[in-house]
């Protein structure tokens, strides 16, 4: 595995461990926009565990590649859902913020 690819591979995967956590913690800024986007409360563990589980998967990709890259996949399907959800909820300028997380997961799929 190249440099670039294990950079981009790390940066993914805080990425989406982050995110999962904050989902855990409870942080605003995540919670917020579920719930604008309507969300189930119920949803929201599981969906912070499908990215903590792709974070590690992609981690785990370092001595199993193929696990990282199954893990890069369902972390792009992840948020190309997440995507769809905020475009469904009409809430445009917020677009953005699942397509960064996906940037990550795509150069991952790209470079391996």
């Amino acid at each position: 595995m190249s440099t670039t690819a294990t950079v981009i591979t790390l940066v993914a995967a805080l990425m989406a461990g982050f995110s999962g956590f904050s989902i855990f913690r409870g942080a605003k800024f995540v919670t917020d926009p579920l719930a604008e986007y309507g969300v189930p409360r119920g949803m929201w563990n599981f969906l912070g565990a499908c990215k903590v589980a792709g974070a590690l998967g992609l981690l785990a990709g370092f001595a199993v590649p193929a696990i990282g890259i199954a893990a890069a996949i369902g972390l792009v399907l992840y948020f190309t859902g997440a995507v769809i959800t905020v475009l469904r909820a009409r809430s445009y300028a917020h677009v953005a913020f699942p397509l960064i997380y996906a940037a990550p997961a795509a150069a991952v799929l790209a470079l391996v």
